[in-house]
């Protein structure tokens, strides 16, 4: 291990010098010193404690000061020179903040009151260099070849300094840097599974640096191996070495020199060309099989303008119309984000002005997204899942679709009894829903499509890779296809498949939040006040004779009721009681609420009066929430 990590990190610096040559001069120079660049990698990370065994004892002459100064050193500036200054510290940094369930995320940009910086380039140089020790660890296997990562980024203002954080971090744990630019979450995973040596893939690992939809002022991380996106206990692991890595760092004013393990490719135009030749492919091996289609794009500012030029050109679409191509990180016109009212409201706007056939918007990272048909009917959330699933099952006859826990009975409804599939509702999060329908297939429980309300959606064809444009192209071999066998034109073929579908007239979302300062609380934990809470709603609801309880649920309570359903779940991370209400009506929606006001308003550290700031997802009436909050409140 130790011999591959030195080598790995002469390999690195090799456009300073060849690897041999530096290696000479660093031994005949210094002697002992190219294993005391070990010995501090070592005594930094745990992981390499077994390394110390590989040392001969005549490198441990110098002292733990000056092997610390020449680590710096050496990594920072590929000098043998030993600096017998005391370097400062740097502040402390909670990094167990940082995660957000398998991704990481924090403020990365000054100027928004009571939002500090956490996710500094510093953090991050010691966020990228715990991957590098993690991958080295998880290929430990494997010592043939240095290993690679490659890293991308979003339009987000923070993106090019914390790229360079990135791969000072890597090229300190020996490893080679492959760096993308500006790139799609989805393409940093296809870097893992791809065969181009030309463009140095596949890579060993991939590190994504987004914060999907978040303000201009946050950032975070996503990673990825073949094996697909990391799990919430990888990236708990990742950050605890980071904050020793990040502990034992220095804040010494000495400039860094990346050396020859940076390479920039163009690999966004590797990925755009694998869609266009899924396209192609699945409308029969025509060049062009677009032409005649008018597909207007909104990419937000973010990571998806590269959609229409590089996609549905060379397809032959007409992109006329397309807006918000240009990436700018301060997301000057709607937020990219395929749930958020505004930005679905300018992309139909933008396909009824211009006439066009399909409307496409991606998020900022490009790993969800929605459409909009020719006359304006919006497919996302409920109906997307619903198209895709049409368009799957005809495809896998009886297969399983696996969603989140969100997901309207509705939607049940249309895949299991119009579209004879199965319908798997599982737990909120992308990742679960994801791992559920790769568990599922491990079990023999053919699944081949696990997708979120939010847009997160993966097909098992595509290697589950959580992909919004790869679900665009799934729509764009419908039409194609349609239109070749001549079973019709344009978006209607889309929304055709979807017409029996019976979505909720109503959609609620509120989030009722714990107050951990309330003296009720008792110095206990939010969770476990959370799960009284949720128990009681669950006695309550089976006393009812209006109401049924899910009979398979894996997620906080969910219950069917007068023509519609609730759902109260626990967030993991926060405290905060999620409740999600559609119904047939506004009348209907007030009946379910008042079961759930009724049940949980004794709690007193629950905040009930969150129901005021009720947002309406899908509602055909006009509808103020005050009344809702005020009927509710007087019934009880």
């Amino acid at each position: 291990m130790a011999a591959s990590l030195w080598q790995g990190y002469l390999s690195s610096t090799s456009s300073l010098a060849g690897p041999s040559s530096l290696k000479r001069r660093l031994e005949a120079e210094e002697g002992h010193r190219s294993q005391a660049f070990l010995y501090s990698f070592a005594s930094r990370n745990s992981h390499y404690t077994g390394c110390l065994r590989m040392l001969s004892p005549s490198s441990f002459l110098a002292t733990p000061m000056q092997l610390r100064s020449f680590h710096i050193s050496a990594r920072l500036t590929c000098s043998a020179t030993i600096s017998t200054s005391n370097p400062s510290r740097i502040e402390s940094v909670d990094f167990k903040k940082l995660q957000n369930g398998s991704d990481i995320r924090g403020v990365a940009v000054a100027g928004v009151e009571g939002e500090p910086v956490n996710l500094t380039e510093k953090v991050a140089e010691a966020i990228a260099e715990a991957f590098a020790v993690w991958l080295v660890e998880r290929k430990k296997g494997d010592s043939s070849k240095q290993l690679r990562i490659s890293v991308g980024h979003d339009s987000r203002i923070s993106a090019d300094n914390l790229q360079e954080a990135v791969a000072l971090g890597i090229t300190r744990a020996g490893l080679a840097v492959v760096l993308y630019g500006l790139a799609s979450t989805p393409a940093m995973f296809y870097s893992t599974v791809t065969d181009r040596e030309d463009m140095f893939c596949p890579v060993d690992g991939s590190i994504m640096i987004t914060a999907s939809h978040l303000p201009y002022n946050r950032n975070g991380f996503k990673f990825f191996t073949d094996s697909g996106g990391l799990g919430k206990g990888d990236i708990s692991n990742i950050l605890a070495t980071a904050a020793d890595i990040y502990v034992s760092s220095t804040d010494d004013g000495q400039v860094s020199s990346l050396g020859g393990s940076v390479k920039r490719v163009p690999f966004m135009d590797e990925y755009a060309l694998s869609l266009v030749e899924a396209v192609r492919k699945g409308a029969g091996g025509l060049e062009r099989p677009l032409e005649g289609f008018h597909i207007i794009v909104d990419a937000g500012n973010g990571a998806g303008g590269f959609f229409p030029g590089k996609v549905l050109v060379p397809l032959g679409a007409s992109i006329a119309g397309s807006q918000f191509l240009e990436p700018d990180g301060m997301f000057p016109n709607h937020i990219p984000n395929p749930e958020d009212k505004v930005a679905m409201a300018a992309v139909k706007k933008a396909v009824l002005d211009n006439g066009a056939d399909l409307g496409i918007v991606f998020d900022t990272d490009v790993d969800r997204a929605a459409a909009v048909d020719s006359k304006g009917n919006e497919m996302n959330r409920n109906g997307l899942i619903a198209l895709l699933s049409a368009i799957v099952l005809a495809e896998h006859p009886g297969t399983t679709i696996v969603t989140d826990s969100v997901t309207s009975d509705g939607l049940t409804e249309f895949i299991e009894n119009k579209l004879g599939g199965k319908h798997h509702r599982f737990k909120r999060g992308y990742k679960n829903v994801i791992d559920e329908g790769i568990r599922l297939n491990s079990v023999g429980q053919k699944c081949h499509l696990a997708i979120e309300t939010s847009g997160h959606g993966a097909l098992k064809e595509n290697r589950w890779l959580d992909d919004g444009a790869y679900l665009m192209v799934k729509l764009l071999i419908k039409m194609a296809a349609a239109k070749a066998a001549g079973e019709g034109v344009g978006s209607k073929v889309l929304t055709d498949l979807i017409k029996d579908l019976d979505e909720a007239k109503v959609s609620i979302e509120m989030r009722l939040k714990i107050d951990q300062n309330h003296t009720d609380l008792g110095g206990g934990h939010f969770k476990d006040y959370g799960e009284k809470v949720l128990k009681h709603l669950e006695t309550v609801a089976e006393s009812d004779p209006h109401l049924k309880k899910a009979p398979v649920n894996y997620e906080g309570v969910r219950v069917s009721g007068y023509g519609g359903w609730f759902l109260l779940r626990l967030s993991l991370h926060d405290p905060v009681l999620p409740l999600n209400i559609e119904g047939p009506s506004f009348e209907a929606a007030q009946k379910i609420a008042n079961v759930v006001f009724s049940a949980v308003k004794d709690f007193k550290v629950l905040d009930i009066k969150e129901i005021l700031g009720v947002r309406l997802d899908s509602c055909e009436l006009p509808i103020d929430v005050m009344p809702l909050y005020e009927k509710v409140a007087n019934i009880t």
